[in-house]
C-alpha cells in the first residue's frame, strides 16, 4: 500500500502542547515535537511519501 499526505495536511495535525512544542497523531500514535517541521520524518518513518 501506498501511503501519501501532504506537507501542508500534517502540519494541520500539529497542536500546541502549551509547553513551547507540539503534539501531532499520526495512526493512533501521539508524538511531542519542538519544531512542527520533525511531522515531516515522522511521516516517512510510518512509510508517507511526504507531497510538497
Amino acid at each position: 500500500m501506498i501511503k501519501t499526505a501532504t506537507f501542508e495536511a500534517l502540519l494541520d495535525d500539529t497542536a500546541p502542547d502549551g509547553q513551547g512544542g507540539y503534539t501531532f497523531t499520526l495512526e493512533g500514535k501521539t508524538y511531542h515535537l519542538q519544531e512542527k517541521d520533525e511531522v515531516r520524518s515522522i511521516a516517512e518513518a510510518h512509510g508517507y511519501i511526504i507531497i510538497y
